[in-house]
């Protein structure tokens, strides 16, 4: 049923890259443009794996790599690479949420989501409509 669709496969992929890029890249302008407040709150993440030095800048490259990662997504340049990167953001950003909420199931989902989306795209690659043409 609907097997029909599989000729569409890349404008599928078009679709999806252009929306979840485009999504990171309003995200992380936002942390971006939030300045050294935000950028604390989100390199302090680090903390849950030890890492307690330079916190602003952690939280800096966070922001730069949701705005800068999804708009390479969005193009499909260097797109692999750049969906390993987004997996280690999103790890990073799923272990914070779940230790900081007690495990909450409602708020470590999306940022798990994410990075399983960003897996499994490792796998499949951009697509023909992309500058990569994977």
């Amino acid at each position: 049923m609907l097997t029909w669709l599989s000729q569409y496969r890349d404008i599928g992929l078009l679709i999806l890259r252009a929306g979840i890029g485009t999504m990171m890249v309003i995200f992380g302008w936002q942390k971006l443009k939030e300045g050294d407040a935000t950028w604390l709150k989100l390199g302090k993440a680090m903390e849950n794996f030890g890492i307690t030095f330079y916190p602003i800048v952690w939280g800096f490259l966070c922001a730069l790599t949701e705005a800068l990662g999804g708009l390479l997504v969005v193009i499909g340049l260097w797109f692999r690479p750049v969906c390993i990167v987004m997996v280690l953001l999103f790890v990073v950003a799923t272990v914070m949420l779940y230790n900081t909420t007690g495990g909450n199931f409602k708020e470590w989902t999306r940022p798990a989501e994410l990075g399983l989306l960003f897996f499994s795209l490792i796998f499949i690659g951009a697509g023909k409509y992309s500058i990569d043409r994977s």
